[in-house]
């Protein structure tokens, strides 16, 4: 049927009106990622507008607004043939975050079900899906159905966003991408919570990172965002709660995307860093409290390092594997992970103790080598990556070892070592520890 004229979408007005401040009404930005999904609106008009709201924002009821639409845009799943409280947990992304892989299977263990939705290295941050890609076998995109059956089987699946699932959000992802328009609270809030809703998940808990490898620097930028990210959340029918964490050095003793995954296999069997523990149950803890099955943190840190005590953790990390094509046997046996044939560790310059690490710089250093895309069509090396021998604070002598640089081109490693080597600064006094918890936002 032929839309009367007067009733067509203004799309130039709209654009115009959010330019110079304006707010737009929830049927005007519902007509708009409507009209973007249908072709009425141009990639170019969207685009545009993206940009209007980077300078100009928006309030809290147009972002819940431009959520639900993104949400409604695909298919929206029906997780009530569960017999537990779904709970997911999202991460802003940063330097070494391998998180997702040792959390989902111990929150799973306490009778949570996950439906754990991830994504793809972004910059110069890793991604969830390119970890667990490096388990020979392992198949990250299901269907809805397959999802579902997991579910309700495993009670965990970890998957990436499918076709059929916020694909607006899809599609004005890959606009901001190249126009801009990525820095955005509004847009990355509606991003973010559109995908969370369409799994029709019960509860949320975030991972919002602050420092210099994160997207956002500074704690109140990364505040910001929590806030943000709470109150449309919970505005648009979800239970969410954040946790503000440090980013200024790399979670863990490693980066890459097979390497990762074996130091977070190995937290299961309860081996592991410690800061890389400590993150894991401050996000598990906010999880079980989610989902009611806990009533303090120390009570749901109890449960989450008895998965690990027992072994149902890493049991079910093994069923997960399994049901997802992967290579079972690598959550035993994370040395099973194959890393790069070339390889060079770099030394210490000088004597003293270890100041700073980057974690910027060595994100940068590990798509040097293969492990990152500079392009979303790049493929990645699962091989590839660096393993830290020291943290910050470490008392190291000249000579001493730093760092091992992983690839499967010697050309790559011989570029990228001195910039590896620069990204390390020694001080003649320990500096003081850093916890990675900053904060909480629950409201």
């Amino acid at each position: 049927m032929t839309v009367p004229r007067r009733h067509r979408l203004a799309v130039p007005e709209l654009i115009a009106r959010k330019r110079d401040g304006g707010a737009l009404t929830e049927a005007e930005i519902r007509a708009l990622v409507s009209g973007f999904m249908d072709g009425s609106v141009t990639d170019y008009q969207m685009s545009a507008f993206a940009m209007a709201v980077y300078f100009r924002g928006m309030t809290f009821e147009e972002t819940v607004a431009m959520t639900l639409a993104m949400r409604d845009s695909g298919k929206v799943v029906d997780l009530s043939h569960l017999n537990a409280p779904t709970v997911d947990k999202h991460s802003t992304g940063g330097v070494g975050d391998k998180v997702s892989i040792c959390l989902a299977p111990m929150v799973a263990a306490c009778g949570v079900a996950v439906p754990m939705m991830c994504g793809r290295g972004l910059g110069h941050t890793g991604g969830t899906l390119d970890k667990l890609e490096a388990i020979p076998g392992f198949q990250v995109d299901p269907s809805v159905r397959q999802f579902r059956a997991q579910l309700r089987k495993l009670g965990c699946a970890i998957i990436g966003q499918t076709e059929s699932l916020a694909p607006a959000d899809k599609r004005l992802y890959a606009l901001r991408d190249v126009t801009g328009t990525v820095e955005s609270v509004p847009l990355i809030t509606s991003s973010i919570l559109s995908k969370k809703l369409a799994e029709g998940i019960d509860a949320l808990v975030l991972d919002v990172k602050a420092g210099r490898g994160a997207f956002m620097k500074t704690e109140s930028d990364a505040r910001e965002l929590a806030r943000s990210l709470v109150k449309v959340g919970r505005l648009a029918g979800m239970q969410v709660s954040a946790l503000l964490t440090d980013m200024n050095s790399p979670i863990g003793y490693t980066i890459g995307n097979g390497i990762e995954t074996a130091e977070a296999l190995e937290v299961l069997h309860g081996d592991g860093p410690d800061d890389l523990l400590e993150i894991t149950l401050a996000l598990g803890s906010e999880m079980l409290r989610a989902a009611g099955l806990a009533r303090t943190g120390a009570d749901a840190a109890r449960q989450l390092r008895e998965t690990i005590r027992s072994g149902s953790a890493a049991r079910k990390m093994k069923e997960v594997v399994a049901a997802q094509g992967g290579d079972a046997r690598v959550v035993d046996e994370p040395d099973r992970m194959k890393l790069g044939r070339q390889r060079q560790t770099i030394t210490a310059r000088s004597k003293g103790f270890v100041g700073s690490i980057d974690p910027l710089e060595l994100g940068h250093v590990s798509i040097a080598l293969g492990a990152g895309r500079r392009r979303a069509d790049d493929s990645v090396d699962p091989s590839a990556g660096i393993r830290l021998h020291v943290k910050v604070g470490d008392e190291v002598q000249a000579g001493e070892p730093l760092a091992t640089l992983y690839s499967s081109k010697k050309a790559l490693i011989t570029s990228s070592a001195e910039r590896a080597i620069d990204s390390f600064t020694m001080r003649k006094s320990r500096p003081k520890r850093v916890n990675r918890i900053i904060g909480a936002i629950r409201r």
